[in-house]
């Protein structure tokens, strides 16, 4: 039964697939969105905070682009901390601890009302394709009803759902949530038609009820004064802030878990794929860094209207008894009763270096992946992805040209570029040292960055854009232009032109570096380039160039293991192929 059809499809209602589907949908194209369970559209799964170490630039980033994330953010916002203040701008990242359930049904209605899209509910059992010779093009999906939906393009942003399975101590159960189901087939589909899959692991700690914590016990943490917006378009933050609250692990609380490795999944062999390394479990904590006496805990409310507690620093997957335990050596926590238990799931994805970098799948044209599926950690690193994604796929359906930011251009460009060019063995995080060029890639300045972008593709509103104008040709330093009110404040034109004038030596230097980068990066590499005529290549590295089919000089020489001799010698060859191109088109006039 052939129901309708739609330009794109976006599989996934997280946080990646809502970016997709909005970009899509305000670039003018007909778009559905299918999620599982309609009631999570947006849900925060793990702790209900936005932003922290090069995840706020990315969010900012993302806003700067016309995407929601940071809008969202700002309106359910509880608590707004600018992280890092005592170091540079290069490293400061804003960070929001958000009311859950606000967020969640904000952003829900955001896409119900977005022209263009449609929201619904079901279980896609596969995707239907298109088969010429040795070539593939994704039409649509068939749903686990039966009903069919055509598309010019699928976006999948499965999150971890794909095969997932929840771990409760020695217990574990289908699921890719606590209480919610999983997709049983879509990996299988994937893996069928060539797709590599693996298997990764993520978890989540206990909530506790606020009213049997003794906050006396814990030293508070209280947010920015005024609270910075992470939006662009958002003036000011009216809605009250909340405190987070500050307490410590000891040794008692090491001693219970060693006693109770042999109950832990991830210890007992129960669990065999690997989990983020930045993000680690109490337990590998203990284990690992036993020399550590103690482990900072935070507890952050998870709502204005709600007393459940995240334990941020004691996710586990241990037995619920152990956890309450646990929970109650800490000083603050002897008397706490537990909500929710903490667990781990572990999920099926797809190793990254399957996707072009515009994230289109290099096995299946109009194929996209975004999210956890392509190995990543964190609400932002999916947000960025979808955006991305959800673009791209609307300028390949209308014949423009693909969007690629440069790892001098975003974050999100950093984020990409090591996925598509160096894969993942765990789960994905971003932090400002992966960025070689963080000095340029600040928070402070990711609409000077990319608000052009947004305009360009019709994401940026007329009215903002001539105001964002306004706003550059004022830190630019034309005496001509007054400075801007409202939308961007006088203090922060002065706080950028502040940044500019201090870090000007630095951000020339480094502009020098870019240059010499960007030289590499467009010396392209064609698709069909064939690594097996060259001489020269060690074995290793040809079969290296022909998996990741790098778009440039630049990214082959980003792949791990390749020697500098050989992209040398790709170099030259690329160098020959350029001089014959332009001979032979001598010849013919």
């Amino acid at each position: 039964m052939n129901s309708k059809s739609y330009d794109v499809i976006v599989v996934g209602a997280g946080h990646a697939g809502i970016e997709a589907s909005l970009a899509g949908a305000r670039m003018g194209l007909k778009t559905l969105l299918l999620t599982m369970n309609l009631d999570s559209v947006g849900q925060m799964s793990c702790n209900p905070s936005i932003g922290g170490l090069a995840k706020g630039q990315v969010v900012r980033e993302v806003d700067a682009m016309g995407g929601e994330m940071a809008k969202n953010t700002d309106i359910s916002g509880l608590q707004f901390r600018m992280l890092n203040m005592s170091k540079g701008p290069a490293v400061q990242s804003p960070r929001a601890q958000c009311d859950k359930k606000l967020y969640q049904f904000t952003i829900k209605h955001t896409v119900e009302l977005q022209p263009n899209l449609d929201l619904k509910q079901g279980e896609v059992a596969r995707l239907v394709f298109e088969v010429a010779g040795n070539s593939k093009r994704v039409v649509g999906i068939v749903m686990k009803s039966g009903i069919e939906y055509s598309a010019q393009a699928v976006v999948l942003t499965t999150g971890t759902f794909m095969k997932a399975l929840l771990h409760y101590g020695m217990d574990h159960a289908p699921g890719g949530r606590s209480g919610e189901g999983r997709s049983e087939t879509l990996s299988d589909g994937l893996r069928g038609i060539g797709f590599e899959v693996g298997r990764m692991k993520t978890g989540t700690p206990m909530r506790i009820n606020s009213k049997t914590i003794d906050y006396s016990k814990c030293i508070i943490q209280p947010g920015d004064e005024p609270p910075v917006p992470f939006s662009h378009f958002t003036e000011s933050i009216t809605q009250k802030q909340l405190p987070c609250w500050l307490t410590y692990t000891n040794e008692l609380t090491s001693q219970i878990i060693r006693e109770n490795l042999d109950r832990s999944p991830l210890y007992s062999g129960k669990i065999k794929s690997i989990g983020p390394r930045y993000c680690p479990s109490i337990e590998d904590k203990v284990v690992k860094f036993p020399h550590h006496g103690r482990h900072q805990v935070f507890l952050e409310p998870e709502g204005y209207t709600t007393e459940e507690v995240y334990v941020n620093g004691l996710s586990t997957s241990l037995p619920e008894d152990v956890q309450l335990e646990i929970v109650r050596t800490v000083p603050g926590l002897e008397r706490a009763e537990i909500m929710r238990a903490g667990y781990a799931v572990e999920y099926d994805f797809c190793p990254p270096t399957q996707c072009h970098p515009t994230l289109e799948t290099k096995l299946a044209e109009g194929l996209y992946f975004a999210g956890q599926i392509c190995g990543t950690t964190g609400y932002e690193e999916a947000a960025g992805l979808g955006f991305m994604a959800g673009v791209n796929a609307a300028l390949k359906i209308k014949g423009e040209p693909p969007f690629v930011l440069k790892r001098d251009e975003a974050y999100i460009g950093v984020m990409i570029d090591d996925l598509v060019t160096k894969g993942v063995d765990e789960p994905y995080r971003l932090f400002t040292s992966r960025a070689e060029y963080r000095l340029q890639l600040r928070s402070d300045n990711a609409d000077l960055r990319l608000m052009d972008y947004g305009y360009k593709f019709g994401l940026i509103s007329e009215d903002m854009y001539q105001r964002f104008c306004e706003y550059r040709r004022t830190v630019g330093g034309d005496p001509r232009v007054a400075p801007v009110e409202n939308l961007w404040s006088n203090e922060k034109v002065l706080a950028q032109i502040a940044i500019q004038k201090k870090y000007a030596g630095y951000l020339a230097r480094q502009a020098q570096v870019i240059s010499k980068f960007r030289r590499a990066e467009s010396k392209e590499i064609p698709d069909n380039f064939d690594y097996d005529s060259i001489p020269g290549f060690l074995n290793e590295s040809r079969q290296k160039f022909k998996r990741i089919r790098p778009k440039t000089l630049g990214q082959a020489a980003r792949i791990p293991g390749i020697p500098p001799s050989c992209v040398g010698v790709l170099s030259v060859y690329l160098e020959r192929r350029l001089r014959a191109r332009k001979a032979s088109l001598l010849g013919q006039i």
